[in-house]
């Protein structure tokens, strides 16, 4: 009998994952999965949103996923163990059309439920803008998330989104990407930034609403003139094989190309300082001057330490304006639900369905017997299996193959597939609504429509 192949192609890089150069996420880092539940029936509006919000999770997320109509959310959730996936953003549409965002924390939960209101595609937003910015290095390395009024200060308990729920989101959101340090994080390495601005809502009405805004940060030196820039772009585009036409400035109906570099008129070398616009100072910063230096020796340093130190700073001292272009996608995120476990357990906090203590005691008792059943459906299918293989060994039909298909029958995953809603809004509404129909009878009748029908 032929041996099995086994695949090692494909896992080549598997064994170095300690890598820290830029667009490489280390195995430290946070890692996520952007999934469509139900691909193919989302429709291609919400395929190209699951497509953009993977750029923006880049370099730390499975860029490539690609998903069939037959996943399940349990295939994904049993992949995030051996593949280091710490966080899961699930893209779903019910029937009734509605837009359904789920960020869960694998492999354990939380997972909360938002309803993606109005939402633009990257094309959109770049479609509106006169000078789009286009991919390039940006996606390297992982963005600058900021967060604003994620926590009101007027919050306890007692509110209609209580205080713990604002943690709690601002605990997930921070964990979606790596932390950064700002006295050894070199201010090349961040080129994006993600805005979640949280909504002020009017008299504590129970809603808890986010913005979500991509951009890309570009800087420019503000001591050069426009047309100086123009030809410092175009002289390192030269040496490339593409773009060198456009890149160029049109010089054709000038005579000389000082008539370039003054401008219309006899106004001289026009720089931003001379111009005459005024200039916004608001986006000006100072960066020191990274260039390599060549190493000096113990009295050249000593030499170099007489002098003024303050004059040498400012000789480095490079003033740069910043500004920021929107890439996209835009989301308007409102949050509806909150659960333990991944995408199934009790359910922490509820925009629409607010219970009493009472009715939440019995909550606590339906889910401690619904986990004593769970805990002794597994142990019987393990005593199954067990109970199997004895019974192979002693008749002499040891089979291997067989033993590894009993193994894949077991389920160790503490998610229950069934409990899943692709509407957002399951678990205790969807009990209610079964228990209405069992005290008006619609049960009884479905049973003698299933039993004709056998």
């Amino acid at each position: 009998m032929a041996r099995k192949r086994t695949k090692k192609r494909t896992h080549v890089g598997a064994n170095n994952l300690e890598v820290d150069a830029p667009g490489h996420a280390s195995a430290r880092d946070p890692k996520s999965m952007v999934i469509r539940i139900g691909a193919g029936e989302v429709g291609s509006s919400i395929s190209q949103l699951a497509t953009d919000v993977r750029k923006v999770m880049e370099p730390g997320t499975a860029s490539r996923l690609k998903e069939r109509r037959a996943n399940k959310l349990k295939d994904y959730a049993v992949m995030c163990g051996p593949l280091g996936v710490t966080h899961m953003m699930l893209f779903s549409r019910s029937d009734s059309g509605n837009t359904n965002l789920r960020m869960a924390l694998a492999p354990r939960g939380p997972t909360m439920h938002f309803r993606v209101e109005k939402y633009s595609l990257c094309k959109d937003v770049q479609r509106a803008q006169k000078h789009p910015r286009g991919g390039g290095k940006e996606f390297l390395t992982p963005p600058l998330l900021v967060m604003n009024n994620f926590i009101r200060p007027d919050s306890d308990s007692k509110t209609k989104v209580p205080k713990h729920l604002e943690s709690l989101a601002t605990t997930v959101f921070q964990s979606l990407f790596p932390p950064i340090n700002p006295q050894q994080t070199p201010l090349k390495s961040i080129r994006r930034v993600l805005l979640l601005n949280r909504e002020e809502s009017k008299d504590d009405d129970g809603t808890f609403i986010l913005n979500f805004r991509h951009y890309a940060i570009t800087t420019r030196s503000t001591g050069v003139s426009k047309q100086l820039r123009r030809i410092n772009a175009a002289e390192q585009f030269m040496s490339t094989k593409s773009s060198r036409k456009g890149k160029m400035p049109n010089l054709g109906k000038l005579e000389d190309i000082a008539d370039y570099m003054t401008g219309e008129g006899d106004a001289g070398y026009m720089t931003d300082a001379t111009s005459g616009s005024e200039m916004d100072t608001d986006a000006e910063i100072e960066v020191l001057d990274s260039a390599p230096r060549k190493v000096l020796s113990a009295r050249a340093r000593q030499a170099a330490a007489r002098n003024a130190e303050d004059e040498e700073q400012e000789e480095n001292v490079e003033r740069r304006a910043v500004k920021m272009v929107e890439l996209g996608p835009r989301m308007r995120l409102r949050l509806t639900k909150v659960e333990e476990g991944l995408c199934s357990g009790k359910i922490m906090w509820h925009e629409y369905v607010h219970k009493s203590k009472d009715e939440i005691k019995e909550l606590e008792k339906r889910w401690e017997k619904r986990r004593q059943e769970k805990e002794t459906r597994k142990r019987e299918q393990k005593e199954n299996v067990e109970r199997k293989k004895a019974e192979r060994k002693a008749s002499g039909k040891h089979n291997e193959e067989g033993d590894d298909d009993d193994e894949e029958e077991l389920d160790y995953s503490d998610m229950d597939v069934d409990d899943f809603d692709s509407e957002g809004l399951g678990g205790d509404a969807e009990y209610q609504v079964n228990e209405k129909m069992e005290q008006g009878g619609e049960w009884e009748d479905e049973e003698e429509e299933i039993g004709k029908g056998r």
